[in-house]
């Protein structure tokens, strides 16, 4: 075996040519760190998941914001709350009159004059009846007419369809003071008045104009997501989400979950059919049963901007990045992948059996022949 010492005698030049320190310790680190990289790539699990931007909304519609609109036209005489009010179901929200301030007057003796004509439409028909009986017994009798007779009836069923228009007459009317009677807007529900419609403090008003803004305190709250359409098709209802409210500090490892610090867990409720205007579908998160609770109102309110990650299947690092460079779609479960088609399977197991028949009946043939 040739020793060092005689390279070194033999190759002075390259003996001399020392490679520095920086050069050797770079060296070492680009042969110990490829293989690290490789073997993270490998076998270092990642979480894949879908994301998606969304807002916090209330899972009653009678829970969200409600707008307080007219019952009536006319005009707002008073105002009852102001911006920022608690109020309670009932409570008085604003007062509307109509532009005729005697309404309510003519519309009383309107009333008034219905029920007088309704009280002598049933005095009269009372007295026909009384009619009808008496030309019966003078019919029956043979001292009056038959048509004496028809005629007294016939005066019976107009008073009687005069009654009835009468009594539909007032049933207008009353519908209308009703209506009058509603001029005192209330709160449908429990809640606080988030803003007011001023400008029609002294202009008139239509029915069904808006008056106020009202936004229930109380509520059950979810998150509307966002998700794209190329990963909708892989999320399942009861799938695990993890949650980064608006406002709320927080640190996010989408591939790591028991990493990231100040998340907020959820799962899937539903997923709409269809898509909205957007190209993107929705996607409601309710909070997740045992886990911890999601921050209070005052610090996550209705309509509060919310990022989520729904979590999908477990792959190594590696694949998720070949996955990402590739644009390809997420890991599908086993239970979700296509199988055969069932149909070109059937029509293959009929092409089968059309061939042995065919065989069958072939060799049938063949030995009666023989």
């Amino acid at each position: 075996m040739i020793r060092a010492s005689h390279y070194s005698e033999r190759f002075s030049t390259l003996a001399a040519m020392r490679p520095p320190g920086v050069m050797r310790t770079l060296a070492w680190m680009i042969t110990l760190t490829i293989p690290a990289v490789v073997a993270f790539l490998l076998f270092v699990p990642w979480v894949q998941t879908a994301p998606g931007r969304g807002v916090v909304t209330a899972l009653d519609p009678h829970d969200r914001v409600q707008q307080v609109t007219a019952l009536l036209p006319g005009r707002v005489e008073k105002w009852y709350v102001n911006d920022g009010q608690t109020v309670k179901e009932g409570d008085p929200i604003a007062r509307i009159v109509d532009n005729d301030p005697d309404v309510l007057v003519r519309m009383a003796a309107e009333r008034a004059q219905v029920l007088a004509q309704i009280d002598s439409v049933a005095q009269a028909m009372a007295v026909a009846r009384l009619d009808v009986g008496r030309t019966g017994s003078l019919y029956g009798e043979g001292l009056a007419s038959r048509r004496d007779y028809e005629s007294a009836q016939i005066k019976v069923a107009e008073h009687a369809a005069k009654l009835a228009e009468a009594k539909a007459k007032l049933s207008r009317v009353d519908i209308a003071l009703n209506r009058q009677s509603m001029q005192v807007v209330r709160a449908p529900r429990e809640g606080r008045i988030q803003a007011i419609n001023a400008n029609v403090g002294g202009s008139l008003v239509s029915a069904g104009d808006w008056l106020a803004t009202l936004a229930p305190e109380q509520t059950d709250r979810v998150v509307e997501l966002q998700i794209d359409g190329r990963d909708v098709a892989m999320v399942r209802r009861g799938q695990r989400v993890r949650l980064n409210f608006e406002g709320w500090p927080a640190i996010q490892f989408s591939g790591w979950p028991s990493v990231a610090q100040g998340m907020f867990d959820g799962r899937v409720r539903s997923i709409d059919p269809s898509a909205l205007d957007n190209g993107l579908f929705r996607v409601l998160v309710e909070p997740l049963p045992g886990a911890a609770p999601w921050p209070d109102t005052n610090f996550v309110r209705l309509g509060s901007k919310v990022r989520g990650w729904i979590q999908m299947e477990t792959v190594s690092v590696g694949y998720e990045l070949w996955r990402q460079l590739n644009d390809f779609p997420l890991e599908m479960t086993p239970r979700e992948r296509p199988g055969p088609r069932k149909g070109l399977g059937k029509a293959l197991s009929d092409k089968g059996d059309k061939s042995k028949s065919k065989d069958s009946a072939k060799e049938g043939y063949e030995e009666e022949g023989k």
